[in-house]
């Protein structure tokens, strides 16, 4: 970016490459071996339960990795953050391909995991140091879009390898596709910032950046974690809920992958709506349709009825993509950027960790449509959070 231009005169198709493409190999690689991971561990002797815990070692080991993921790259800075993420992505994935084990296997999945933390700290660090703010809603609506892309395109690649060499096929997709996104962090330039130059202070620590962002945290921060909750519960709602009606597979994963692709088409145009209206006008929308939908799926009867709610939890979930890290974004401070975004999106894997737990846990105490229309209403209560909170704490970047 030249000193001397205005930040209005930047454009976001002069970072396209450098911002966008790591993260749609990145994707790419991370959705080609979702659905095989539990065939592998079950290929090695793993148990129904064991191989839903190798799943879920993946995000365990982003959650436990966040914090570490924002003092190495506030260390090293976001481009090599990048480079060092795709690297132990590729020991990871090998270690998976070359498993005699189930240990060996579990340790891989857990890496993937860590490096995935690192890899989406450093992006999201990298585009909101680039980027200036009246773009930023834009620019981060489209970094998750891209990557909801990769993980849309990742398993029908990856089935296509299987189908020529095997299961393994899958795994090599993805050591191609992160090698790719380690190769283009590392040989383009460094953005430059849009903020001027950094400050020369000592960096604040994970501990004072806690207690001087506390209210951030204990208000807009409970939002990211229910949002957060509610999208990694619609995820397992949609399929539960079809093989309840007893809808046959294929059905499903039409109804499903549908789902998916209204989520990808909508999440340049909510950014638009974000920048120039307010967060809050995609934050409330979003999850106020996804707490209703999922509170009328359990009123669904059959495929078609289930193909519409699933579609308006589609739409629901696509305009607030890039929501969180936008929010991460304006709240966090020029000094200890990196480590704020730790915090962030440790409270966010939080939310993600603990939606499907919940659902899990009240479908076996009570009844799954009880479990999905408690889901609703952790949508709604985002919903009335983000709308309190997000026009007070602090007024949206013009």
């Amino acid at each position: 970016m030249n000193k001397n231009a205005s930040p209005r005169d930047f454009s976001l198709w002069s970072i396209a490459v450098p911002a966008f493409g790591p993260s749609l190999l990145f994707g790419i690689g991370e959705g080609a071996i979702l659905p095989i991971i539990p065939l592998s561990a079950r290929d090695m002797g793993s148990s129904l339960a064991g191989a839903a815990l190798v799943v879920a070692l993946i995000g365990i080991g982003s959650l436990v990795s966040n914090i570490p993921a924002s003092l190495i790259t506030a260390k090293f800075g976001e481009r090599l953050g990048m480079v060092g993420a795709a690297v132990l992505s590729l020991i990871a994935l090998l270690l998976c391909v070359f498993a005699t084990g189930l240990l060996q296997f579990g340790v891989g999945i857990f890496l993937i995991g860590a490096a995935s933390a690192v890899f989406n700290l450093a992006r999201q660090s990298y585009l909101t140091e680039a980027v200036p703010p009246f773009l930023r809603a834009r620019a981060m609506s489209t970094l998750g879009g891209v990557g909801r892309i990769g993980l849309f395109a990742g398993p029908f690649i990856g089935a296509l390898v299987i189908h020529l060499v095997g299961l393994a096929g899958a795994y090599w997709v993805a050591v191609v596709a992160v090698a790719g996104a380690g190769a283009l962090a590392w040989w383009l330039p460094d953005l430059v910032s849009s903020q001027g130059a950094p400050s020369a202070a000592p960096m604040p620590t994970v501990r004072s950046l806690m207690l001087a962002h506390r209210k951030v945290f204990l208000t807009v921060g409970i939002g990211v974690l229910l949002v957060s909750a509610v999208r990694s519960s619609r995820q397992v709602v949609v399929p539960l809920w079809a093989d309840s009606l007893g809808l046959n597979p294929a059905v499903t994963s039409v109804i499903y992958g549908l789902s998916g692709a209204i989520d990808m088409l909508v999440f340049y145009p909510a950014g638009k709506v974000m920048d120039r209206k307010g967060r809050v006008w995609v934050a409330v929308p979003s999850m106020a349709l996804m707490g209703i939908s999922l509170l009328l799926m359990p009123l669904t009867t059959g495929a078609l009825s289930l193909l519409l709610v699933a579609l308006l939890i589609g739409f629901g979930n696509g305009i607030g993509s890039g929501l969180i890290m936008t929010l991460g974004a304006d709240y966090s401070p020029r000094h200890g950027r990196a480590q704020f975004l730790g915090i962030w999106r440790f409270l966010s894997d939080i939310g993600g960790s603990s939606g499907p737990a919940i659902l899990a846990g009240l479908t076996a105490v009570v009844t799954l449509s009880f479990g999905i229309a408690a889901t609703g209403l952790l949508g709604l209560s985002a919903a009335a959070v983000l709308g309190y909170w997000v026009p007070r704490n602090k007024p949206v970047p013009r």
